[in-house]
């Protein structure tokens, strides 16, 4: 990211070479714990879930383990749901919002679902609190082939064998205040753009797929999170995060064009969730309970469909 107290990175106008992306990775700090954090949670969900290692991230010295989650036996006759969190490693309630689901709401779905959740797909960024890799990519725009995110193409051969069989996919993200301040003014410069000022939506909204709409499945989310934490009120313009609200809290992107992570099972029904953990009126506690909320409201409209 870039600070506003230190100098900027690269020359305006231009993208950055490897030397910027040199400069901007020595200003990233650890913060938090991945190990601590959230393989130790992981560790405690053994006796319940098969924990599944699915690869490992490698950047130098330092080595993370990606592991995913699933609740027993994959049965052929049941529908497939995946839960990926911490895409963006700073939005915390993906990733503690996916642990919540696991540690309180998953078993009630055995035998009745195929649930797969990763808790947190870049771990890297986790640990710094940032939106992208260590080599500066956004690894929600890189689930695509070949994928220059390391913690993308990991996903992408996890679910490769799986595709077909999965009903839902539900992303958990946040839009944050630093998104404006901090994140677009950083990809601005790194891609030589001038910044283009933007808003961030008040409260809570979701993503559906531009090429796949499912308005009724969008809809059981928004239903079922609204009394957990409010939900973002478009613009004067009609807009959420600068794009045209299709219905209230929901918004519509080409999901594959743009590589992001809620196009990589094909399943019919996605959304990516965004929780707005900056709100004062919405704590931790109640981002994570609405992450785990907007899960069980999707697999509970799957099975409705059956």
């Amino acid at each position: 990211m870039i600070s506003s107290a230190l100098p900027p990175i690269g020359t305006p106008g231009q993208p950055w070479g490897p030397a910027d992306v040199a400069q901007w990775r020595a200003r990233q700090v650890r913060r938090r714990s991945y190990a601590d954090e959230v393989l130790a949670a992981i560790e405690r969900l053994r006796p319940r879930f098969d924990v599944l290692p699915y690869g490992e991230v490698v950047y130098g010295p330092e080595r993370y383990p990606l592991l995913a989650l699933r609740n027993g036996d994959w049965r052929g006759d049941l529908p497939g749901v995946l839960v990926t969190g911490g895409v963006h490693g700073y939005e915390t309630s993906g990733v503690h919002g996916a642990l919540r689901f696991l540690e309180r709401h998953a078993q009630a779905y055995a035998g009745r679902a195929n649930l797969l959740v990763v808790p947190c797909v870049s771990p890297w960024a986790y640990e710094r609190i940032h939106r992208w890799n260590h080599d500066a990519i956004d690894p929600n725009r890189s689930f695509r082939e070949p994928s220059p995110a390391q913690e993308s193409a990991a996903l992408m051969r996890l679910v490769a064998p799986l595709r077909g069989q999965f009903a839902a996919h539900v992303d958990l993200h946040e839009t944050t205040d630093t998104d404006e301040s901090e994140f677009r003014p950083a990809l601005a410069a790194r891609d030589g753009k001038p910044f283009e000022p933007g808003s961030i939506p008040d409260g809570f909204y979701l993503v559906d797929d531009t090429e796949n709409p499912q308005p009724a499945f969008q809809q059981a989310i928004i239903d079922a999170v609204e009394p957990i934490t409010h939900i973002a009120p478009a613009d004067a313009q009609g807009r959420l995060i600068g794009t045209p609200a299709v219905a209230r809290g929901v918004v519509r992107y080409p999901l594959r064009a743009l590589g992001l992570c809620a196009s990589v099972t094909g399943a019919r029904y996605t959304t990516t969730t965004e929780v707005y953990p900056d709100s004062p009126r919405a704590t931790p506690e109640q981002c994570d309970a609405a992450q785990a909320a907007a899960v069980c409201a999707a697999i509970d409209f799957v099975l409705a469909q059956r």
